[in-house]
């Protein structure tokens, strides 16, 4: 049986004889199963124990650099001060590079700033560019690592994705909205903020193939490149609405719901289903109102725990390479609202 400590401090965790461990450890009889599967328990409590006196006294540096609308940063921006605490007996401090719309050189600038400046770790939500993948190669190049948020730069030095898998984001509300348009044949509209994204390029994908699949001729309209901010969406959607009369749901990969709904309210239109993502304030007041259908979430405190766990290892303060899971999709409505508020 492998183990990494003295006897005597397994037998004093145990509570047993160091005899008793020894043959333990040796695989020899005449020990109790019960008695053994004490002393496995012991080197593993002790394993655990190791690694939190190695964290003990360290401290960490995050940056979290984000383009994206301003409730989704103060939404991740709560999340990321709610689960640093928890992180004890590691002390973490974050220092925040927000934006809603950045030009792409002074965003290569920020990373470069802080591979400079020196961090423990960059939690990044950006657009999969080969300039941003390029500022993150020259990051890990100085010992920073990154973990991509929410979206993702798969084809970069990236040690770790969080959020949900996205693909599967946009299967679900391909799903939802057949239930909801029925047997109604108008068009479905997706409005995404960015093509760069990589997050929303995946959950559109994942919506445009189960659509095809199970309802080939519905109608899909695209609108791209509104960067997520209410005028813009209200804009374009009302353009799409002047010549499109048939609009039966809507998806939104990627917010600006006000200005989309303002959209459809300025000309009398009403759809049979909307979908939005992540329940930022101003989506949990559509929801309640009724605007909204379901709003698809995830859990941005585990995204941001297994950020900083990735963050960790990389540093060998904790064992193992920690690689997070694809958080679970939640799909919120307004009766589950107050559970997942819980």
């Amino acid at each position: 049986m492998a183990y990494s400590h003295p006897i005597r401090e397994i037998a004093q965790q145990a509570g047993v004889s160091e005899a008793t461990v020894d043959r333990v450890l040796h695989g020899r009889v005449g020990v109790r199963e019960g008695t053994a599967a004490q002393v496995r328990q012991a080197i593993s409590d002790l394993d655990r124990q190791r690694s939190q006196l190695r964290l003990s006294g360290r401290r960490f540096m995050l940056d979290l650099v984000m383009e994206t609308p301003r409730r989704f940063s103060d939404l991740t921006r709560a999340a990321l001060e709610a689960e640093l605490p928890t992180l004890r007996p590691a002390v973490f401090r974050a220092r925040y590079h927000v934006r809603e719309a950045w030009e792409s050189e002074e965003l290569v600038a920020e990373l470069d700033g802080i591979a400079r400046r020196g961090s423990h770790g960059v939690v990044l939500k950006a657009p999969d560019t080969t300039a941003v993948a390029a500022a993150i190669a020259r990051l890990t190049a100085r010992r920073i690592p990154v973990v991509t948020v929410v979206t993702d730069v798969p084809q970069s030095a990236r040690i770790a994705y969080v959020g949900m898998d996205n693909r599967a984001a946009g299967v679900t509300a391909a799903h939802l909205v057949t239930q909801w348009v029925g047997e109604s044949r108008g068009a479905l509209l997706v409005v995404t903020s960015g093509r760069f994204f990589r997050g929303e390029e995946e959950r559109e994908t994942g919506f445009r193939s189960e659509i095809h699949r199970t309802d080939p001729a519905r109608r899909i309209i695209g609108i791209a490149d509104t960067g997520g901010l209410d005028a813009v969406c209200r804009r374009e959607v009302a353009a799409v609405l002047a010549s499109a009369p048939d609009i039966a749901a809507v998806y939104s990969p990627g917010g600006g719901n006000r200005g989309i709904i303002a959209a459809f309210d300025e000309v009398g239109r009403r759809y049979r289903g909307y979908i939005a993502h992540d329940l930022a304030e101003s989506n949990r007041e559509l929801l309640l109102a009724g605007r909204v259908s379901a709003v698809l979430h995830h859990d941005l405190r585990a995204d941001l725990r297994g950020a900083a766990h990735a963050i960790m290892a990389f540093h060998g303060a904790i064992d193992g390479s920690h690689r997070p899971r694809p958080t679970a999709i939640q799909i919120v409505v307004p009766p589950n609202l107050a559970a997942v508020d819980g």
